[in-house]
């Protein structure tokens, strides 16, 4: 998703797309970049909240002018400190409680069945110690979806980048229990999963509530013992 993100933010920075101009459709961009519908959504969400394009309903999404815009929200975020993710872990605890539990009062049939495919993904990566970011937040981004309020889902787009410094992603090269430095995360996310799936709101809260304090007391351990 980056790819894109970066491609066409230099498209609009360096004037390839001018203000008031109509961006490929999704169709096009998921050719043009060789991926899904669903990437292609979260990135326009991501440029979408930075204030850079606006969707036109049955028109498509144009680029907006950018000189008259104040600082968005999240654009000074450091995404190379732990410190950085400590502050939307606690922001994240505020939304992803209640999208966990609108998400076992509203999911569908298809949405549950995707739920369950990020889950056992997850659990595989785990399983053949490789690095779980991706699949982690594939949940959660699920989760996101099955709220049927997009507005979760462009919440979790915009702080993507965020979630996992990059010191801690390049350490975990060098050190393997950094790969998956939640070693409850498959229990913790399963725990979410099965309340959802029986459609207990109050359960799904409390399950994603311990999940993301959990990770707020690693991350704080691991910004005690570094500087980053």
């Amino acid at each position: 998703m980056s790819r894109i993100i970066t491609d066409l933010k230099d498209k609009i920075f360096s004037g390839q797309c001018v203000a008031g101009a109509r961006l490929p459709s999704e169709s096009a961009l998921t050719q043009s970049y060789s991926v899904s519908r669903t990437v292609v959504r979260e990135a326009i969400a991501v440029l979408r909240a930075e204030g850079l394009v606006e969707a036109r309903k049955g028109s498509g999404v144009f680029v907006l002018d950018r000189s008259d815009q104040q600082r968005q929200p999240f654009s000074d975020l450091d995404i190379d400190r732990v410190s950085s993710a400590i502050e939307l872990l606690e922001l994240r605890s505020a939304v992803e409680i209640r999208s966990a539990g609108l998400a076992a009062a509203r999911r569908s049939a298809k949405q549950l069945e995707r739920l369950i495919e990020t889950h056992r993904t997850l659990a595989r990566l785990v399983s053949l110690g490789e690095a779980t970011r991706d699949a982690d937040f594939d949940f959660h981004y699920a989760i996101a979806e099955a709220t049927q309020n997009q507005r979760f889902v462009e919440f979790l787009s915009v702080i993507r980048q965020g979630i996992v410094p990059r010191t801690l992603l390049g350490q975990s090269a060098a050190d393997p229990t950094l790969k998956a430095p939640n070693p409850h995360l498959v229990e913790e996310h399963e725990r979410i999963l099965d309340a959802i799936m029986e459609g207990d709101p109050a359960a799904a809260e409390q399950a994603m509530q311990a999940h993301l304090d959990n990770s707020l007391s690693r991350y704080r351990a691991f910004l005690r013992r570094s500087d980053i």
